[in-house]
């Protein structure tokens, strides 16, 4: 096949162009942050599952007081009718028999209060570790809508650079023989479409080409169109070819 060198050239414009509408396809199909909002998703849930963990201890421990400070008022009550009992009996057994019971609700009451302050005490340590543990799901909502924000962003710039590769690569394309055209998309499929021959180096693959093919390139006419022994590119040779 043969084209002038200048359409050849055009080739190099529309395989940067297709470079960067790949470039720009895979960024809004799959930006950077979304990576990150995945284990933050997954962390939120561990963290949830945590929180869960930890109100439910709470709420076990509110109960327990609860139940003990409804203990306290029954035996408070009692005491109260007791000492009125007490108060207004003049009989020497019944005296005994309220001041004894008297004795054993005191002993109850201090019992109870006890166990009321050491609830108290790890109801406290309950009440930071869902305080702890809220603040980390805040923590990680917080970064997660950031992240969010940051992703619309660059899938926002990422559409905008594809829709204007796209456009240019059209133009581009419009102005390229068909038969050459149809040489490059038959070939970018599997290659970098077509690639600049520089100080003797195909910049599609990077492969320096030996001297054997470097010399068939020289007895080449100039609107021949040749391609890369290492990646079967189209070469697109110029000044800097080092032919």
């Amino acid at each position: 096949m043969n084209a002038s060198p200048a359409d050849q050239r055009r080739l190099i414009d529309l395989a940067q162009l297709d470079a960067r509408i790949g470039q720009a396809d895979n960024a809004r199909k799959n930006p950077p942050q979304a990576a990150r909002v995945q284990e933050l998703l997954a962390r939120r849930q561990q963290l949830a599952q945590e929180l869960s963990v930890r109100l439910g201890a709470r709420d076990d421990l509110r109960t327990e007081l609860s139940r003990i400070e409804s203990d306290v008022a029954v035996v408070d009550a009692r005491a109260a009718r007791d000492t009125e009992r007490l108060a207004a009996s003049s009989n020497s057994k019944e005296v005994q028999g309220f001041q004894s019971e008297l004795e054993a609700l005191a002993r109850r009451k201090s019992d109870l209060e006890d166990a009321e302050l050491a609830v108290m005490e790890r109801l406290e340590e309950a009440d930071a570790a869902v305080a702890e543990q809220e603040a980390l799901i805040a923590a990680t909502n917080a970064e997660g809508a950031d992240l969010s924000a940051d992703g619309k962003r660059a899938v926002a710039e990422a559409n905008a650079v594809f829709e204007a590769a796209t456009r240019d690569r059209a133009a581009v394309a419009g102005a390229v023989p068909a038969d050459l055209l149809a040489l490059y998309e038959k070939l970018v499929v599997r290659t970098p479409g077509a690639a600049l021959l520089r100080r003797r180096t195909c910049e599609g693959c990077n492969m320096v080409l030996s001297g054997s093919d470097l010399n068939t390139l020289r007895h080449a006419a100039d609107d021949a169109v040749v391609t890369c022994p290492e990646c079967g590119c189209i070469l697109v040779r110029d000044e800097e070819s080092g032919l």
